[in-house]
């Protein structure tokens, strides 16, 4: 079978996302999925042909999408190669830290007044705590981003969900190259509840510290882990 065929057949059940108004939007949302949940791991080089076949969309319209991937930073373009899901760096994985610690702990300091509407963020943390009884780590992993993303929700704000959905999203490029998912979220559970715990308490001021710590302690662990991995494929 052709390069990029057997990786991309799968997309041929996403065709009916697509509908009868196909757009490069509706293209990259599906992408943007799959590179998310790993069916693309970092440094698959993502075949124009098999994805714009399986998809049933124009090279063009696959163009476009690619593009504004490469903008979302999820995906790269090397000169006569083609198009790569991208490998991040130990930098740009401090620096998405850095935006979700701007983002996420402003986000949980103005808050304002209890009681807040935490159903979602309580979802997530079900979600966890079950796919943890379950062994299923990599669903660890996407309860944990849940967790984050709905935490962020919580300002009522389409234009940082829309932000933090791209950060989210190239967080798990990441996330993919760790080797051991169960070291790298475990510890989150307890922490996620944490927090859940004091703002149902009504204490922003408190989460909010929590918070900090979280992310601080979490880009500690993903840095020493991850550096070692893209070290040995190096």
């Amino acid at each position: 079978m052709a390069e990029g065929m057997t990786e991309a057949s799968g997309l041929a059940d996403d065709r009916v996302l697509l509908g009868r108004t196909s757009t490069a939007e509706r293209v990259s949302d599906i992408l943007r999925s799959r590179i998310a949940e790993g069916y693309f791991p970092p440094g698959t080089r993502l075949s124009e042909d098999a994805i714009g076949g399986a998809l049933g969309v124009s090279r063009n319209t696959l163009r476009e999408a690619f593009r504004l991937l490469t903008h979302e930073r999820l995906l790269v373009h090397r000169l006569n190669r083609g198009v790569f899901v991208r490998v991040l760096t130990i930098e740009d994985v401090e620096d998405i830290y850095r935006t979700r610690r701007l983002v996420e702990c402003a986000v949980v300091r103005g808050l304002g007044d209890p009681p807040y509407a935490l159903d979602g963020v309580a979802g997530a943390v079900a979600d966890g705590v079950a796919a943890a009884a379950d062994q299923h780590w990599k669903g660890v992993s996407t309860a944990n981003i849940h967790f984050h993303r709905e935490l962020v929700a919580l300002a009522g704000s389409a234009r940082t969900d829309e932000l933090m959905r791209s950060v989210f999203a190239e967080l798990r490029l990441a996330f993919h190259v760790v080797d051991d998912p169960r070291r790298l979220h475990e510890p989150y559970l307890e922490r996620n509840q944490r927090i859940l715990a004091t703002l149902r308490e009504g204490d922003a001021a408190r989460a909010e510290r929590h918070l900090a710590a979280y992310l601080e302690d979490s880009l500690a662990g993903l840095v020493e882990v991850y550096g070692r991995r893209v070290g040995e494929g190096a």
